[in-house]
């Protein structure tokens, strides 16, 4: 570390001129403004974008990964993409500094992020990182006790610049050694944005394509529940099984035993793909209705549960009962039963 920091003063003619320096960028406004900041200061950016299994905004066409990208595009830098997916399950399961009011362990994330961009500045022979975090802003990791122990936990104590509120910081690294002047960055602080929206439109002419901050599912209640059931009853979970939290009505029977019923078309296709060798299916025999992804043991009992939960979404014929086709899904072999549909109590008892 002493070796690039000495490297970075001894090449610099003048605060950020010619510069490598690593951004963390979301494609959120806050990474955004903060990457409008260094670019106009002269730096050399590298933008890292990392992505997780729990992101709720990114999609094909739009999201933070599209929005950090089309960013790079326009300010002519390199994007990298890093996306550290079981990494992210194994910090849930047991995070250093705990959960924040829901399965959220920011604190935790945070210094796995500083740690794999530390090692890209390193690799890239960066002088340092910034990134776009305002101090107040998150309640569990912006704090600014908790930034500095997120970065002394990353083995970067001093080696991050916050343009957006570095003056309400302690000096970094970079400022003492004169590569980035103090009194070009800002003093935002708190939750809203307003000031990052006005200086976006105001010195940067940015009127659109603002989007407010990334997501974590991890800060959803109903997602956290079911992520906590998961971790309870899998020690072996993985990031395909947390992408299946993502989809359907869920249903814990038993400690071996999970539902999934498909809401829509879309899902019950996605079910049906997602599912392994040694998993059920049930479905309607008519397709009118949901397909469950069954994970776990089945018994006769148990079958017959299953095919009435399956039914309580299906469209039930005049008779009350819906025609259910279950089979494993490595298996072309099916079985059919007539289910009545469970009862709203049944539901409520198993509902995740």
């Amino acid at each position: 570390m002493e070796n690039i920091e000495n490297a970075a003063v001894d090449n610099v003619a003048g605060p950020g001129t010619s510069v490598k320096v690593i951004g963390l960028l979301s494609g959120g406004v806050d990474s955004a403004l903060a990457t409008r900041i260094m670019k106009k200061l002269g730096f050399g950016i590298i933008a890292l974008n990392f992505m997780s299994p729990f992101c709720n905004c990114t999609h094909k066409d739009h999201g933070c990964k599209n929005e950090a990208k089309r960013l790079a595009d326009e300010l002519g830098i390199r994007a990298r993409l890093e996306y550290m997916g079981q990494a992210y399950i194994d910090i849930v399961r047991n995070p250093k500094f705990g959960h924040g009011k829901n399965m959220n362990p920011c604190v935790d994330c945070r210094v796995m992020i500083f740690r794999r961009a530390k090692e890209i500045m390193e690799e890239e022979g960066a002088a340092f990182i910034f990134t776009g975090e305002v101090v107040g802003q998150r309640s569990m990791s912006q704090k600014i006790d908790r930034m500095m122990i997120i970065e002394k936990e990353a083995g970067l104590a001093g080696m991050v610049v916050r343009p957006l509120s570095a003056k309400l910081l302690p000096p970094t690294t970079p400022e003492k050694k004169g590569l980035i002047d103090r009194e070009t960055m800002l003093a935002i602080h708190g939750k809203s944005r307003k000031d990052q929206f006005r200086i976006s439109r105001e010195e940067f002419g940015v009127t659109d394509n603002l989007c407010s901050s990334g997501g974590c599912l991890l800060t959803d209640p109903s997602f956290a529940v079911r992520m906590k059931d998961l971790l309870a009853h899998d020690d072996s979970a993985d990031v395909k099984d947390a992408r299946l939290l993502r989809l359907g009505r869920h249903y814990r029977v038993s400690d071996s035993l999970k539902l999934i019923v498909g809401r829509n078309e879309e899902e019950n296709e996605k079910l049906l793909r997602m599912a392994e060798k040694e998993d059920f299916v049930f479905y309607p025999v008519d397709g009118r209705g949901p397909t469950t992804l069954v994970k776990g043991k089945l018994d006769r009992e148990l079958i017959a549960l299953v095919g009435s939960v399956t039914a309580r979404y299906c469209d039930i014929q005049d008779d009350g009962v819906a025609k259910i086709s279950y089979r494993m899904k490595g298996s072309e072999n099916a079985w059919t039963a007539l289910c009545q549909p469970a009862s709203e109590e049944t539901l409520r008892k198993f509902r995740l």
